[in-house]
């Protein structure tokens, strides 16, 4: 039996990013989560990175910041704080990172535990072959209450963003590529940043062999764009209707630009000090 969808139409938009532009990744997001809850229509925006670590709020207290994101910068990887989430997390060519905007309405209300689930369907109707599981897999990178993973081993982590009008659902999914060597990077930024003081904020004791890509727990080579591709047909099999090209339009008008560009603004802002 299909499930009945919140929505019956979907607007995508596809954001490759650089180095250079790194930071849209963030100011898009708020951009998209205020065009959300001012149309009234539910959106799904993919992006990819280039070798980077995302850090957490939390994170810019560590006792060592600088010699942990040395770290990071030996291994070829860049680095930025982002403006939700706790923890560091991991993107390069094999990490998928989908965010689902949702409206919010008096009559239709997600609560923060039903918007994890909206992810978790999504993920498990788009690889139903995997047992998709959500607790916190504690030693992974970025544990969370809905760390998405396989047999024990996480492969997703998710977070969300709230406006009056319209929430976000965010996800990384790691799909292909060495998994072992993003939780030991995140290991050493961790360990490099304690340097020996005592860990009062509870970062986390990362060991790398309790993540997995999907690729791997599927036992079958995998693609960033076979795996897109698969995310829009789980929706159009719930007769969703996919619209592809308004929300690319909507992001050139003077009114979303300039939305975007204080987003992006307050992101620059944002990396002062790290």
């Amino acid at each position: 039996m299909k499930r009945q969808p919140l929505f019956s139409s979907l607007q995508v938009i596809d954001t490759p990013l650089t180095r250079d532009n790194q930071l849209a990744a963030f100011g898009m997001t708020n951009a998209l989560l205020d065009l959300c809850g001012s149309t009234n229509r539910a959106l799904l925006h993919f992006w990819t990175l280039p070798p980077t670590l995302i850090l957490g709020l939390k994170d810019r207290h560590l006792p060592e910041l600088e010699a942990a994101l040395a770290t990071v910068t030996d291994n070829g990887y860049a680095h930025f704080i982002r403006n939700s989430g706790g923890l560091a997390v991991v993107s390069d060519g094999g990490v998928l990172n989908v965010s689902l905007f949702i409206p919010q309405t008096a009559s239709r209300h997600l609560s923060v535990d039903n918007g994890y689930e909206l992810m978790k369907q999504l993920l498990q109707q788009t690889f139903p072959n995997l047992t998709i599981e959500s607790y916190e897999i504690t030693h992974s990178y970025c544990p969370g209450d809905y760390d998405l993973s396989f047999n024990g081993k996480k492969f997703a982590g998710i977070s969300q963003r709230r406006s009056t009008n319209a929430l976000v659902v965010m996800a990384y999914i790691s799909i292909l590529g060495d998994q072992t060597f993003r939780g030991t990077l995140v290991r050493d930024f961790y360990d490099a940043g304690l340097a020996g003081h005592q860990n009062e904020l509870g970062f986390p004791d990362v060991w790398p062999d309790t993540m997995i890509n999907v690729a791997d727990a599927m036992q079958q080579p995998l693609t960033i764009t076979e795996v897109k591709s698969a995310i829009l047909a789980s929706y159009q099999q719930q007769d969703v209707q996919l619209d592809l090209t308004t929300l690319m339009s909507s992001t050139q008008s003077p009114e979303f630009q300039e939305i975007y560009n204080k987003e992006l603004a307050k992101m620059q802002k944002r990396q002062l000090g790290i």
